[in-house]
């Protein structure tokens, strides 16, 4: 890509973003050098005018967007020119477009086509004689019609409906007149879908849709995904459209001039281009687009969850038992370690249908104390309230706090490869009891083990773009990993692959290190990994702890302002542990005297940070909440009842919140607060304890409405 491109790529993004042009030239110098977003937002805040992880991963996304849009110019311009049809004028008309739809729209006449019936008619050389009817000059069209009867076209009107079809088609292609069509789809187009006759009663769960239509620009994504799912599943039929009698009329408005019997054929191919050309492409695009901006909005909340999800509370280095909750196959029971090494594995049955409740209770209490259990950890799933009632019936030497957690996606990670590999002779309930006990420890560490997809929050993730949604998650998962920090000698490879600069292959060679060699002793052994190349390690170092001799290797300072700090430390008269360590000391720092042409004061602010509180975690601590145990089933809820829940599921709708009967109840968002919100997000995150009030309730149907509003929380 030449340099002139560059320059106006860069000016695009600063007006699309609203972000300087100095910034987003100079990220992109940064990331064109091969800086990961987590660097650059952390460690080159000088550069980018202190821009954080959302704006550069935007500019990033923007910046492959607009590259992608120059290789199809590219690619446009070549063909055309193979079509020897390329004038200056053009070419220039393509080097100027940076919209995708323009950009498609100068191309539409050049694109090559499949055999239309405008192919067909020109074949059979009747254009000339629909440049003459396009004219709208000609009175006596059958006359001049007769030179085209051929052996092909066998007569007058076969001459003018091959040459109406040419017509139709330039209508089509007509910049102006696809516009004029965009604009009225744009201001008027409304949604609608149907039910697939027949699939009435195997559809039903879509039977909001059944007859449904709204206009599209007010359409939210969740009923855009839901019909277009349907539509998928072939219970539906979905379709866009405008009042097609007044967009013939705009268009004849633009192409027809006169009365004349030309000007009547004109009119009739510009309904016929509408009605097989026009309406079906632009229909198209509007669906997609449609699509793709509800595909963001979701995106959008599962990102959201899913940051919440991995920035749940650790309970941080303690012994647990997990406990995977069951009735038939009984309780699978593991025991762990403070850093989540499996010590134990035995089975309980404390629930129906055996009720070993004394068997279960000697076991229970006889692991905790051999084991030095300090908590206990218990799946959210099947016979969780039960477990959960067990458990706490229990009396123990020392204090042990319980709590449920969240297993959604245990189960596809207890039959996954990573699972075989770090527990090979063990089965897959074994596994999914440790996955439990492990998300209370250090849920982030245990959560990247899994698909981000597949940890349970969002709504409709396998019906968006998988390749922004990927895109996304890596970003939030990413987001989070570098944020919190990793220490390189106990993180699996796993974890180890989302910090900055690291990925899969070198993730496994610094276990394998790791392993061969011992723990690591500073900062500076990590480059002794095979591949660790001086750019990569200058993009992890920062996001890696190591407590070693040097405190600074267990701190967020990276090491290439190592010597800043020392000289800080020799202007003070002390050691940098003494920098850590002294208030005072550090009060007495005169930052200023720091600022050189590579350092500014937002470095300098973040180093006096870690100085105050080294390694810092951002997550907060871990909570449990008791649900009401007079209720354990839908049956035993009245409407008006308050109760504790947890929110399991934030959507664009609202809140799904968990109330302990197995099934989790919807708090519409117009009922999540008294005031007005645009996100459910706005009032409530992921794993909260509310209050809620039962607002009704939907026994066949196993549905529960919720409300918050005038509910003390």
């Amino acid at each position: 890509m030449n340099h002139d491109n560059n320059a106006t790529i860069a000016k695009l993004i600063a007006q699309e973003l609203a972000i300087a042009l100095h910034s987003v030239e100079k990220t992109i110098a940064l990331l064109a050098d091969g800086a990961t977003v987590p660097f650059i937002a952390r460690y080159r805040k000088e550069a980018t005018g202190a821009l954080d992880e959302t704006q550069i991963q935007d500019i990033k996304t923007s910046l492959e967007r607009y590259h992608e849009l120059a290789n199809r110019k590219e690619t446009i311009i070549s063909t055309i020119k193979a079509q020897e049809r390329l004038t200056p004028e053009l070419e220039k008309a393509i080097e100027d477009c940076w919209d995708s739809t323009t950009l498609e729209d100068l191309y539409l006449p050049y694109k090559p086509k499949r055999r239309t019936r405008a192919e067909v008619a020109r074949a059979r050389g009747l254009e000339p004689l629909a440049r003459i009817i396009m004219a709208q000059n000609e009175r006596n069209i059958e006359r001049r019609a007769a030179a085209f009867v051929s052996d092909e076209v066998p007569d007058t009107d076969q001459a003018i409906a091959g040459a109406a079809d040419i017509i139709a088609e330039w209508i089509s292609e007509n910049k102006r007149v696809r516009n004029t069509v965009r604009s009225m789809f744009r201001r008027e187009a409304v949604i609608s879908s149907s039910v697939t006759r027949g699939k009435e009663k195997e559809g039903e769960t879509y039977s909001t849709y059944f007859d449904f239509s709204e206009p599209l620009r007010r359409s939210s994504s969740h009923h855009i995904l839901a019909m277009l799912r349907g539509e998928k599943e072939g219970f539906l039929k979905v379709n866009i459209a405008i009042d097609a009698d007044k967009a013939i009329d705009s268009i004849a408005r633009t192409v027809v001039k006169g009365y004349g019997e030309a000007s009547d054929i004109v009119a009739e191919a510009v309904a016929d281009s509408y009605k097989r050309l026009i309406k079906p492409s632009i229909e198209t695009e509007f669906r997609n687009e449609a699509k793709a901006v509800a595909d963001d909005q979701a995106i959008e909340v599962f990102a959201q969850n899913a940051r919440q999800l991995l920035f749940a509370a650790p309970l941080g280095e303690k012994a647990v038992m997990a406990i995977d909750p069951g009735f038939r196959t009984g309780c699978k029971v593991v025991c762990l370690d403070a850093r989540g090494n499996l010590l134990h594995h035995d089975v309980i049955f404390p629930t129906a249908p055996r009720n070993d409740i004394a068997g279960a209770s000697a076991k229970v209490t006889s692991l905790v104390k051999k084991y030095g259990i300090q908590a206990i950890a218990i799946g959210n799933g099947t016979a969780s309230r039960e477990t959960t009632r067990f458990v706490k019936s229990l009396t123990f030497d020392t204090p042990v706090n319980t709590f449920v957690v969240n297993e959604s996606g245990a189960s596809i990670y207890s039959a996954s490869k990573v699972a075989r590999d770090e527990f090979p002779d063990q089965d897959v309930t074994v596994r999914g009891a440790v996955s439990i006990g492990r998300r209370l420890i250090d849920p982030l560490a245990e959560l990247v083990k899994i698909d981000p997809k597949s940890i349970g929050v969002g709504q409709y993730q396998h019906d968006v773009d998988q390749n922004k949604l990927k895109t996304s998650l890596d970003f939030v998962v990413e987001s989070c990993v570098n944020s919190v920090g990793v220490n390189v000698n106990t993180a699996s490879k796993e974890l180890l692959s989302y910090v900055a600069g690291i990925g899969p292959s070198l993730a496994l060679n610094i276990v394998n290190y790791r392993r061969e060699n011992g723990s690591f002793a500073s900062r500076k052994d990590i480059m002794k990994v095979p591949r660790m190349g001086a750019k990569a390690f200058e993009q992890c170092a920062g996001f890696l702890r190591i407590a070693g001799a040097n405190p600074l290797d267990n701190s967020s300072i990276h090491p290439e302002r190592y010597r800043l700090v020392e000289q800080m430390a020799r202007d003070c008269k002390c050691s940098v542990a003494d920098l850590f360590a002294s208030a005072e000391i550090r009060k007495s720092i005169d930052l200023k005297r720091y600022i050189s042409d590579e350092v500014g004061e937002p470095t300098l602010r973040d180093i006096l940070r870690e100085l105050e509180a080294p390694g810092r975690d951002p997550r907060t601590d871990s909570q449990d909440i008791a649900f009401d145990d007079s209720i354990e089933s839908i049956d035993d809820l009245r409407e008006g009842m308050e109760l504790n829940g947890i929110v399991s599921n934030i959507t664009q709708f609202g809140a799904f919140v968990d109330i302990g009967v197995h099934i989790s109840g919807l708090v519409h968002i117009s009922e999540i607060s008294d005031r007005f919100v645009r996100s459910a997000s706005e009032v409530v995150k992921l794993n909260q304890a509310v209050r809620v009030r039962v607002k009704a309730i939907d026994y066949d149907r196993k549905r529960i409405a919720l409300s918050m509003k005038g509910v003390k929380q």
